[in-house]
């Protein structure tokens, strides 16, 4: 299948590891441009661009910080001096909130917990988007996915920050949708499953988030970043305002 992706500038968030990463070398596989996106871990995204440049692409790594306009602002005009104007956007960065403090209630929950982390995972994204907006519509083509997690649907107690947050992004592309596909601009959301991230964990909890998805296994970055790629490509003519689950049905433990 024909992509429609070469030389197509396409910036990544949180793409130094992780899905962020397989999603970027996806892309690059498909010889477009990447904007590798990160926020604390330098020496990881120049590793990303290094597999990038590997495979054929022209990549860049850029610091941002979902919770700073000017950041976001700045790392999409660096994108567009040195790589061209964006043509694909993916909203993969997030910030995990804290843990709930034992016997912590919804109710007495520390609200900056809730406000920090919709800045950053729901008004980020948002800013984002608005910033790269402009030149999709000048090129009468673009595509934007917001990352997002089966959390939304399943809820997860304790969670009630992230969750909502991530919710947001479910609403923002529906309506993104509606006001941009007129404009040759397709925005989706992709909901990946539980995804280790390259560090160890514990047998028991691999095996029990394996068990809960229908495909008994746990997710692996590919599995959303192919679905990323698909959605963000010429191939995708008409799939627009849709949230797409790549977990193999997982059903989230209570």
């Amino acid at each position: 299948m024909e992509l429609g992706l070469a030389g197509k500038v396409v910036l990544v968030t949180g793409a130094s590891t992780a899905i962020g990463r397989a999603t970027a070398i996806a892309f690059a596989e498909e010889k477009a441009h990447v904007a590798v996106g990160y926020h604390t871990n330098h020496r990881a995204a120049e590793e990303t661009v290094a597999m990038a440049e590997q495979r054929g692409a022209r990549a860049i790594a850029w610091r941002l910080d979902l919770g700073r306009p000017d950041s976001l602002e700045a790392a999409v005009a660096h994108a567009r001096d040195r790589l061209g104007p964006v043509d694909v956007l993916v909203n993969n960065a997030v910030r995990w909130p804290d843990w709930p403090e034992p016997g912590e209630l919804f109710e007495t929950a520390p609200p900056e917990r809730f406000t920090t982390s919709v800045t950053a995972n729901l008004v980020g994204p948002y800013l984002l988007a608005r910033a790269v907006l402009a030149d999709m519509r000048a090129s009468g083509w673009g595509r934007v996915v917001n990352v997002s997690t089966g959390l939304v649907v399943d809820g997860f107690p304790g969670n009630v920050s992230y969750v909502a947050a991530k919710a947001g992004l479910h609403g923002l592309t529906r309506v993104m949708s509606r006001e941009l596909a007129s404009a040759g601009i397709l925005t989706n959301v992709v909901m990946p499953g539980f995804t280790p991230a390259g560090k160890p964990m514990p047998r028991d909890l691999l095996d029990k988030a394996g068990e809960a998805a229908a495909t008994k296994r746990v997710s692996h970055p590919d599995d959303a970043a192919r679905m990323i790629v698909y959605l963000c490509s010429a191939a995708n003519t008409n799939t627009t305002g849709e949230a797409i689950r790549t977990d193999g049905h997982f059903l989230t433990p209570g």
